[in-house]
């Protein structure tokens, strides 16, 4: 078959951009993707907090999907951009016109030995998949006591922010309950700091003084012993790279992520381990293919990978790509705006807004979100889902 726009990806990226092209009077487009279940997985977080059951993130993709778009509930698994042919993993071929790459992200759990079956045990719990979001407020709740570590990769992940918000969030829980005197809570990243905009740097080190946490930077989790719960990290230094093994008796951590096998192995990934694809940083279009442009978590756009984020790609991609199909200029520049929830306590919550040029980029007139907020926190818990459900998903927003 062939379609004029093939969209690979129905999360919010590809339905965001599926729901633009039907309302500027685009006809024929297909949705390539195989999910039955379409979830808000920003609301993961409060998941892992016991705030928000997982069925609640959640709504059947055949209601999502917007109406006049052709939906082929499979995989895609081979892309050849010269022929301009999408393979399935049902064995259909489609071609296009215009294609855009928005298939999301893979947890990649293999990248750190042990760390597979650190979470399928009994003291580890990531909020990055929807089986283990609930564990880790189970996990939480349980804890009287001991060591506990929350583990970010230095490498780019989707929502960058999120293990913070699960250390600050179960410090907040364990300090009202009493308990958080007899831990030690360390949060270790292989990032270089706890957050790149410093407005919004120096409130987080404010949170983390406040519950004792202690940081290890550019220290990377490189093998976990769930046997015998001890997590070894490889720390950067002045004089090189140096090991260091701790113990826990709760482990969270973000697992390293990349893109979609297909995508890596295709003329399209990067050249990079994690075959991010490559795109001019403005146009979202494809450095080497310019009928294919790419947003969201796979595209190597020097920002943040958020739900925020693929708000403000979605409109640009949409108008590049009817350009492209009119042979006319690229007339949607995206600045790299986006944002990161942090939920610091329950009932507060940090905005944090930024864009290339990694400056506050505010958008919510008159609030000062560089502060903890509890009109923030309802915005996390009611607005945002809402406005995602209602507006975004249909092209309104």
């Amino acid at each position: 078959m062939h379609h004029r726009i093939v969209i690979i990806g129905g999360g919010s990226a590809g339905i965001s951009v599926a729901a633009r092209l039907r309302r500027a009077g685009e006809d024929d487009i297909v949705l390539v993707d195989p999910a039955s279940w379409h979830y808000y997985q920003p609301l993961w977080t409060l998941v892992g907090a016991g705030v928000v059951a997982i069925a609640k993130t959640r709504r059947r993709q055949a209601d999502i999907v917007p109406k006049g778009v052709a939906w082929v509930r499979d995989a895609a698994v081979e892309i050849d951009a010269d022929a301009r042919v999408v393979a399935t993993a049902g064995g259909m071929r489609i071609g296009y016109e215009a294609l855009v790459l928005c298939p999301g992200i893979e947890l990649a759990f293999d990248l750190v030995p042990g760390l597979a079956d650190a979470m399928a045990g009994p003291n580890g719990a990531t909020n990055y998949a929807a089986a283990l979001a609930p564990k880790t407020a189970e996990l939480v709740r349980r804890f009287r006591g001991g060591q506990a570590l929350f583990c970010a990769p230095g490498s780019p992940i989707k929502c960058p922010g999120a293990p913070q918000k699960a250390a600050y969030l179960a410090c907040d829980l364990w300090q009202r309950r009493g308990i958080l005197g007899g831990a030690q809570v360390t949060y270790a990243t292989g990032a270089g700091g706890i957050f790149g905009v410093p407005e919004f740097a120096r409130v987080l080190e404010d949170v983390v003084a406040r519950y004792g946490i202690a940081t290890r930077f550019s220290s990377e989790l490189v093998e976990v012993d769930p046997g015998g719960r001890t997590a070894t990290f490889e720390t950067t230094g002045p004089d090189g790279k140096t090991r260091t093994r701790l113990d826990y008796d709760l482990l969270w951590a973000a697992p390293p992520q990349r893109a979609p096998e297909f995508v890596r192995e295709s003329p399209l990934g990067g050249t990079s381990a994690y075959g991010w694809v490559p795109v001019d940083r403005h146009s979202l279009r494809h450095v080497a293919f310019p009928d294919v442009f790419a947003l969201g978590d796979v595209c190597d756009a020097p920002t943040s990978k958020t739900g925020a984020a693929i708000r403000a790609q979605a409109p640009v991609v949409v108008a590049n790509v009817l350009a492209t199909l009119r042979g006319e200029e690229l007339p949607g520049r995206y600045d790299g705006y986006a944002a990161c929830p942090f939920t610091t306590a329950y009932g507060k919550m940090l905005l944090a807004e930024f864009d290339y040029s990694l400056a506050p980029h505010p958008t919510l007139p008159l609030i000062d979100t560089t502060r903890e907020r509890y009109d923030m926190w309802l915005l996390k818990r009611y607005g945002l889902p809402a406005f995602y459900w209602n507006l975004m998903l249909r092209g309104l927003g």
